[in-house]
């Protein structure tokens, strides 16, 4: 009898008791599936592990750069490489890899919160203009040709020259820029998705538009969104590096990579080094985000899953 009662209670048991929720393995499931596909291509890695440098110099930034990125030695300026200065001196004596490891952090501080502008204030407009057509989806998108008649560069050179140079102004300038780009993509993505099933079970089940909107088409396009931000933020990074050698940008003394390559092209017969080190810091870490993209679609690409 007592066999029994306990045999009684264990077929109770569910089978995958111990397991955890379904959606949680499922969920782990598709980042393994993901990171597999990722890691087979190199050069995305290479992208990754460039970004991740990067990013590790920028937050060590105070560690790592052997001087002050603003102090002055006018005994030393205008030096080569050395063993002192790896990378050579400026004009005013400043010791060039300081200004590059420091330059990391505006560079990247420029990159992310110019495309965040793009990403919330665009990807809002395409959500609301993709998912209720009509008049709304109609006046957003003709804003947004408008916005987009314009090239890219002449409307943030147009919107700092308004707001004044700086470094703040150009975030804005280039998130100003990115805010088309990104609700064209989005609006796009929720045309294609608020026709399918899931939708119309979430309507039949008295879901309101927002809900809808913010749980079950928006979780659906963070893919796509995913790939253009990486591909976006280089090409922010170029913009605010174009706008900085215009002298738009980060005002001397900051350690802007942009700002050095205008203030080393007076010398670049004489001391090269000023601009061929941020010039070379700026294409990595481009090419580090546009190697990241191109990994970052194929491995999201629906159509490669099964290879």
């Amino acid at each position: 009898m007592q066999n029994t009662h306990v045999d009684s209670h264990a077929k109770q048991l569910p089978v995958s008791y111990g397991a955890g929720p379904k959606w949680l393995s499922s969920s782990r499931g598709k980042l393994y599936d993901f990171w597999r596909r990722f890691r087979k291509n190199r050069t995305a890695v290479i992208g990754l592990l460039l970004i991740a440098f990067n990013v590790s110099v920028a937050i060590l930034a105070p560690v790592l750069a052997p001087y002050d990125p603003y102090e002055q030695n006018w005994r030393a300026r205008m030096e080569g490489p050395s063993a002192e200065h790896w990378f050579g001196t400026d004009q005013h004596g400043r010791d060039q890899l300081s200004r590059i490891i420091w330059g990391s952090r505006i560079s990247l501080a420029i990159g992310m919160i110019s495309v965040s502008i793009g990403l919330f204030g665009g990807g809002l407009l395409g959500l609301v203009a993709g998912f209720f057509g009509g008049f709304v989806d109609n006046t957003i998108m003709r804003i947004m040709d408008i916005m987009m008649a314009f090239p890219g560069v002449l409307m943030a050179m147009a919107l700092v020259a308004a707001l004044g140079p700086g470094l703040y102004n150009v975030m804005i300038a280039v998130g100003v820029w990115s805010i088309p780009l990104f609700s064209r993509l989005v609006r796009g993505t929720v045309l294609g998705l608020k026709e399918n099933e899931f939708v119309a079970a979430a309507r039949a089940i008295g879901c309101s538009s927002v809900r809808i909107i913010f749980f079950h088409v928006l979780p659906n396009t963070i893919a796509p969104i995913l790939v253009f931000s990486s591909l976006r933020m280089a090409t922010a990074l170029l913009s605010a590096a174009a706008l900085s050698f215009l002298g738009l940008g980060a005002q001397p003394p900051q350690p802007d990579w942009g700002a050095m390559l205008s203030q080393g092209r007076q010398h670049i017969h004489t001391s090269p080094h000023l601009m061929w080190f941020p010039g070379a810091a700026i294409m990595l870490l481009v090419l580090a985000f546009n190697m990241l993209g191109d990994g970052l679609r194929d491995a999201l690409d629906p159509r490669l899953r099964n290879s």
